[in-house]
C-alpha cells in the first residue's frame, strides 16, 4: 500500500504540477493556533505540510526559526502536545500528507518506539530528523518504517556523490535538497547549481527531490519550481508569524494569500 506522500507526489506528476511544502513551527505564535494554521497553508495551496517540532538548539536553523522555537517552547510546546494537534487536524483533513521535522532529542526523550507508534495512530506521514546521520539510522528506522513513517533526508551541496547515494537508498517519501551553504533563511541562492546537483541526485533515486532553505518569495519558488519536484517555503512564513504575533487574527488571512501566491508561481512554472 502506498503512503499519502507517494500518493500525493504520484498525483501531482500526472497533473505535471510541483509540490508546495510550506514549513512552520507547532506551538508558534501560540499552541491554539497551530491547527487554524495548518489548514490555512492547505486552503493556500499547499500540497504537503511540514510541521516543526521546536527544540532548544535547533543547529540547522537561521534566527527565524530559532526564534519560532523559543516562543513555541515558552509556551510549554511538546513533542505529545504537537502529535495532539495532528490528530485534530484530522478531523477534517485526511488527505494532507504531514511531516514532522525536528531534531532527535524529542524523539528519544518520547522514546522512539512509543513515538513511531502515536505518529501513524494520530495521521503523520513522514519525519525529517535533521541531525539523525545515516550512519546512525539502522538504530530508528526499523521502528519507524514498522509504523509506516516516510523518513526523508536532508542532502546537502558539500553531500559527497557515494553518500548521496547511500542516504538515497536509505530514505522515503521524498529527499530534501539543501539549496545553499548555511542555515535555514540564508540567501544567495544559485539556481543553475541547484539543477546541476539535482540532475547528479538523481541519477540515485526515484524519489521525488524538494528543494528548500533559501526561497523566501514567489520569484525564487518560480525558478525552484522549474528543476526541482517540490519547493519547500519556512522562514518567509515563520516570519510573517513573528511579524503579526500581537495580531493573531491577521495570521491566518495573510499566510493563506502568501501560499496562494507561492502555489501561482509553481503552477506558472509547470506551464512553461
Amino acid at each position: 500500500m502506498s503512503s499519502r506522500l507517494q500518493q500525493t507526489f504520484a498525483a501531482l506528476a500526472v497533473a505535471r504540477r510541483k509540490a508546495l511544502i510550506p514549513y512552520i513551527t507547532a506551538g508558534d505564535p501560540a499552541p491554539e493556533h497551530t491547527v487554524a494554521l495548518m489548514h490555512a497553508l492547505v486552503r493556500g495551496g499547499a500540497d504537503v505540510i511540514e510541521l516543526g517540532v521546536p527544540f532548544s538548539d535547533p543547529m540547522a536553523d537561521g534566527p527565524v526559526i530559532q526564534l519560532a522555537c523559543e516562543r513555541a517552547l515558552k509556551h510549554g510546546t511538546g513533542l505529545a502536545d504537537i502529535l495532539d494537534q495532528v490528530a485534530e487536524f484530522r478531523r477534517d483533513d485526511v488527505r494532507t500528507p504531514v511531516v514532522l521535522m525536528g531534531y532527535l532529542n524529542p524523539i528519544e526523550t518520547y522514546g522512539v518506539a512509543a513515538f513511531a507508534r502515536r505518529a501513524r495512530e494520530v495521521g503523520v506521514d513522514g519525519v525529517l530528523i535533521v541531525d539523525l546521520a545515516i550512519e546512525e539510522a539502522p538504530d530508528y528506522l526499523p521502528e519507524l518504517r514498522a509504523h509506516g513513517l516516510d523518513c526523508i533526508f536532508l542532502l546537502a551541496p558539500t553531500s559527497p556523490e557515494a553518500r548521496i547515494e547511500t542516504i538515497a537508498r536509505a530514505a522515503s517519501g521524498y529527499l530534501y535538497y539543501v539549496s545553499l551553504k548555511g542555515v535555514t533563511g540564508a540567501s544567495s541562492l544559485d539556481v543553475a547549481s541547484v539543477a546541476e546537483k539535482l540532475a547528479m541526485i538523481r541519477r540515485h533515486t526515484a524519489l521525488p527531490l524538494a528543494v528548500g532553505f533559501g526561497i523566501r518569495n514567489a520569484a525564487a519558488a518560480r525558478a525552484i519550481a522549474q528543476v526541482a519536484d517540490g519547493v519547500v517555503v519556512g522562514s518567509a512564513l515563520v516570519a510573517e508569524i513573528e511579524r503579526l504575533a500581537d495580531q493573531p487574527e491577521r495570521i491566518v488571512p495573510t499566510l493563506t494569500e502568501r501560499l496562494r501566491e507561492l502555489r501561482r508561481a509553481l503552477d506558472d512554472a509547470s506551464s512553461e
